[in-house]
């Protein structure tokens, strides 16, 4: 999971995080996407393991592979834009916190 958040943050690497660029470039869409995929596919895993382990909204983190996976015309740029401006600076601080 961690690896997939650094990689999403690397692609912003050097460059203000905006909004109209992110939508402009559809691999970029894509690659997001993907790595969203990878986190709630692992998450999904970890919690049939492990039903007690902690990670806020894990949940809606698998919902959400779910949906990208599943119902991937309903997933829209804003939305993963949403993500990764709101969620995956937290989730990264969660899971670095975890493996501490």
């Amino acid at each position: 999971m961690l690896q997939s958040v650094l990689e999403i943050e690397s692609y912003f690497d050097g460059k203000e995080k905006r909004y109209d660029d992110f939508i402009q470039d559809r691999k970029l869409i894509r690659a997001v996407e993907r790595n969203i995929e990878i986190i709630g596919e692992a998450l999904s895993r970890i919690l049939k393991k492990d039903t007690t382990f902690q990670i806020a909204n894990a949940r809606k983190i698998v919902d959400t592979r779910n949906r990208i996976i599943h119902g991937y015309d309903t997933v829209t740029d804003d939305f993963l834009w949403s993500i990764v401006i709101n969620h995956i600076p937290l989730l990264r601080a969660e899971i670095e916190i975890l493996l501490k």
